[in-house]
């Protein structure tokens, strides 16, 4: 790994990239995909001057949307589906947690081997942390991976389970809101163009009406759509999804849809009335995120509403105009449940411990690796185990959390180990674009979505 400062960077890429002012060139773009890329988004992700990742950020950006790569909404695609220009297709939502340049060269990889571009990769608000991963870096290594397997068109990142904290909320209002305000600016100017606002937290079963119940909730969707469609780029509407369930709590009913969607619409209208609503809506029919683990460490089997995720779907679509309902927490199900999405029109599903899992319990996965991220788990989050947990079920809920830490080592594992991992995820992607019926998607795609050139600032 060749970390270099300021001045090193600028005189190594002059082969392949040139700078004018604001302005980047590609001047050799098999050189920048044979192993400049490689270069920048290595320095991107760890190199320790912030002037030097901000810059090599920022190349990246440019040259992307210089050779036809554009962050994008998906705004565009989902209102095709309300308006049933395609059916029984779902789309795959994928956080990626560690190794994310060369994850995302496999969904690339995938993708084109179905013939499809409708695809999300998104990062949640509490990966940003634990992962040690700021939007721009997301970005940027999302935006490679698009350069290196030449890659043409657009690109939908988006912000996941941007939450409120209802503690927070609690204690002082503003102040949350401000927070996750502040987020969501720096994930548009990273080039987010879908964000999932989740204020489910604020839902409160303790009231005696439905709207009431879902009041704080609708409010503050409402608030944070005016604020993005405040910020948004000319040219691009963002896609906002909403979220009436929290995940891993109770299952979501149609009554609680209805006054959530009503409520909201009358709140954004009070913002202004030509503003887009949301796209869709996530519900909760079953899951958890990353699964219920089982005292040895396994995962227990899940009983999934699919039912009700049917029926919240088509209200969605036929009454309030959206492309349709979202299931989170679906990565570790059982291989035969992906293929009931499309049959139930789900419109989108969040897919993201199932990969993980598959990276940790590779056999190419050291295992003094393995074992140094776990001593850091016990080490530094053991404060969070419950007393009503083995070190199994500790160990699996919080192992997502080393990935931090030691991410310049896992990056570094040696190319055949690398290799086999990526071949094991591969086969998962295939898989679940197959059961979910996203394949032969490019048409659509081309057809829906606006590609908009968005120039980025160049850092100071």
């Amino acid at each position: 790994m060749e970390l270099l400062n300021y001045q090193e960077l600028e005189n190594k890429i002059k082969n392949f990239i040139t700078i004018d002012g604001d302005n980047v060139n590609v001047v050799n773009e098999d050189e920048l995909r044979e192993s400049g890329i490689d270069l920048l988004v290595q320095n991107a992700v760890f190199n320790e001057g912030e002037k030097e990742k901000a810059l090599c950020r920022w190349i990246i950006r440019e040259a992307a949307q210089s050779l036809g790569i554009y962050p994008s909404s998906i705004q565009g695609l989902y209102m095709a589906r309300a308006q049933n220009r395609y059916q029984k297709k779902t789309v795959p939502a994928i956080n990626i947690r560690v190794l994310t340049y060369d994850v995302a060269r496999e969904i690339i990889k995938t993708g084109r081997a179905n013939n499809s571009t409708a695809y999300i990769f998104e990062i949640a608000k509490s990966e940003i942390g634990y992962t040690f991963q700021r939007p721009s870096e997301y970005a940027a290594c999302v935006l490679a991976a698009a350069i290196k397997e030449n890659y043409k068109g657009p690109v939908f990142l988006q912000g996941d389970h941007y939450q409120v904290n209802a503690s927070n909320f609690q204690k002082d209002r503003e102040g949350e809101i401000s927070k996750l305000k502040d987020l969501i600016k720096e994930s548009i100017e990273a080039g987010f163009y879908n964000i999932d606002i989740d204020s489910s937290t604020l839902v409160d079963l303790s009231k005696e009406t439905i709207d009431e119940q879902q009041r704080l909730n609708y409010e503050i969707t409402a608030e944070l759509t005016a604020f993005i469609r405040e910020l948004e780029p000319e040219g691009i509407t963002i896609s906002v999804g909403g979220e009436i369930g929290e995940v891993g709590k109770k299952n979501s009913t149609p009554e609680e849809l209805r006054a959530y969607l009503d409520g909201y619409k009358k709140c954004l209208e009070g913002y202004n009335k030509n503003y887009a609503g949301i796209s869709k809506i996530s519900v909760q029919t079953g899951t958890s995120h990353g699964g219920v683990p089982l005292p040895d460490g396994t995962i227990a089997e899940v009983k999934l509403d699919l039912d009700t995720l049917g029926t919240l779907s088509k209200i969605a679509r036929e009454e309030y105009g959206l492309g349709g309902a979202v299931q989170h927490g679906a990565s570790t199900l059982p291989e035969d449940a992906f293929g009931h999405f499309p049959e139930r029109e789900t419109l989108e599903v969040h897919l993201a411990t199932g990969f993980q899992n598959i990276i940790y319990d590779s056999k190419s996965f050291p295992a003094d690796l393995r074992e140094k991220i776990y001593q850091t788990i016990v080490e530094k989050f053991s404060s969070e185990k419950k007393d009503s947990q083995t070190h199994e079920q500790f160990i699996y809920k919080t192992r997502k959390k080393g990935f931090g830490p030691h991410k310049k080592e896992v990056w570094s594992l040696p190319k055949d180990n690398l290799n086999a991992i990526m071949g094991e995820l591969r086969d998962k992607f295939d898989l679940i674009f197959k059961k979910m019926n996203c394949v032969d998607m490019t048409d659509i795609v081309n057809e829906t979505i606006k590609t908009v050139r968005v120039k980025a600032k160049k850092p100071v």
